[in-house]
């Protein structure tokens, strides 16, 4: 494959990603509103071992040409903004694996599913938010005018 059909490849493949974690997280959301019971807690690990599996990949694919390559391009001097995005998604997914393990290492689900519940819409967000930075960091690094003077 050529350099441009690699990356052309890896957007798909990130887009198949995105989308999938986008159903993930209305499952987990969904789980999260279910009977605080054994089989909810089965399916909200298999749901956290999907997107524990999905996060990794969807890190794997924006590394292909580069990490927010595009808004690099544009305006190097948002190197240290890009880097901060980058360690924050590893942050993210550590902080998942920390909430799944949690969840199977723990008492009766029962008995921790409000800690859990909060802990886990916590997350979300915060994963949400992460996302809307880096989409707002690309729109921003294209649709930002260059003064030309007078």
């Amino acid at each position: 494959m050529s350099g441009s059909n690699i990356l052309s490849h890896a957007g798909k493949l990130l887009g198949e990603c995105t989308a999938l974690e986008y159903i993930l997280l209305g499952d987990l959301r969904d789980l999260l509103e279910e009977p605080a019971d054994e089989q909810t807690c089965r399916w909200l690990v298999a749901v956290l071992d999907a997107l524990l599996d999905t996060i990794p990949r969807e890190i794997e694919l924006q590394q292909v040409g580069g990490y927010l390559a595009e808004v690099l391009e544009q305006y190097p001097n948002w190197s240290g903004e890009v880097v901060r995005l980058k360690q924050e998604k590893h942050a993210l997914y550590v902080k998942l694996g920390g909430l799944r393990n949690s969840i199977v290492a723990r008492a009766p689900f029962s008995q921790i599913a409000d800690q859990v519940s909060g802990d886990l819409c916590e997350w979300m967000k915060s994963f949400q938010a992460h996302h809307r930075h880096e989409r707002r960091l690309v729109h921003s690094a294209f649709n930002i005018e260059v003064g030309t003077g007078d």
